[in-house]
């Protein structure tokens, strides 16, 4: 099978498809034909050798994280899938692969899978499965999101801010999404109340706010000023500055800048396609590109600056 791999750490030239043996499913596992993957800052942390200590350094390593396919084959002990189930999920971002979800294949535990939202072409499925889970848990479980607070959403026109604006729409929160000012109709049409211009907007000439939602991980210290009483802020945006503000803000109790590892099962994906269902949430992709592309996906996730997702297309 087809895979793409990291043969070195350093820039996206380093990543390679090569022909590798297809995987079989264990006690526990699916086997899944893998037809979309997306790219994610967590890729290109590790590409780089920011993840050293989890990743380690020996080469190849595999590359990507969430998909959308089919199911090929069950190992023992799965039930509820079957061979032709409609599939997304997640390798788990903390153990070594040699292969992962870029490649034309994967195997993952049963528990890291759920039936994908009927009708949802892979491509904009994938699009979703990290964004959408880490957007879910940070307003859901981090911040517990009431109905009628106020959200600032900050990063708002990337794949995880995008969700993130969404979801607070659909949860009853009054959305401002801080993003490019030339994202604010697309983002008023996903849900936003309000949109700011992160180039002009500075964080003392806003707020205050109940929830604040940050995936820039940048002057936390600074946004987090603008919460309100009782005010909660989660970031989503991790750096060596971002994990010193965060300890620093401990002191602050309720309103002390929160983070956590998104690492989705089975039930948070089943409740991530009922809001893509309902039409709660819908899939933003900026860009596709064959697997044989990856580097090209990596140098533009890189660049910034756009709107939703780059998306692998492996199949097709």
């Amino acid at each position: 099978m087809k895979t793409a791999q990291i043969t070195s750490f350093g820039p996206p030239e380093v990543l390679r498809v090569t022909e590798t043996e297809r995987p079989s499913p264990g006690a526990g596992e699916v086997l899944v034909a893998v037809e979309a993957s997306s790219v994610n800052g967590h890729d290109t942390i590790v590409r780089s050798g920011g993840l050293k200590m989890v990743s380690g350094r020996k080469f190849p390593l595999g590359v990507g994280l969430d998909f959308a396919g089919a199911v090929v084959a069950v190992g023992p002990g799965v039930e509820g899938y079957r061979a032709g189930d409609r599939v997304w999920g997640m390798v788990h971002p903390r153990q070594r692969h040699t292969t992962a979800a870029a490649a034309e294949y994967v195997v993952v535990p049963a528990a890291r899978l759920g039936l994908a939202p009927a009708g949802v072409p892979a491509v904009e499925a994938a699009s979703l499965v990290v964004a959408g889970s880490t957007a879910l848990i940070a307003l859901r479980d981090s911040v517990g999101l009431g109905e009628g607070e106020r959200v600032l959403v900050r990063g708002a026109a990337g794949g995880v801010g995008t969700a993130a604006v969404q979801l607070a729409h659909a949860m009853g929160g009054h959305v401002t999404a801080l993003a490019r000012d030339r994202h604010a109709a697309v983002l008023r049409d996903l849900g936003a109340d309000a949109v700011l211009d992160y180039g002009t907007t500075t964080s003392d000439a806003i707020g205050p706010f109940d929830v604040i939602v940050d995936t820039v991980g940048s002057e936390l210290h600074c946004y987090r000023g603008r919460l309100g009483k009782g005010g909660r802020m989660v970031t989503v945006g991790l750096s060596a500055p971002a994990l010193a503000a965060i300890a620093a803000s401990a002191i602050h109790g309720s309103r002390r800048i929160r983070t956590f590892s998104a690492n989705p099962d089975s039930a948070v994906l089943s409740d991530l396609a009922g809001f893509v269902t309902s039409g709660a949430l819908r899939p933003t992709v900026h860009s596709v590109y064959p697997l044989a592309d990856i580097a090209a996906a990596h140098e533009a996730f890189e660049r910034g600056g756009v709107m939703g997702k780059h998306v692998l297309a492996i199949t097709g």
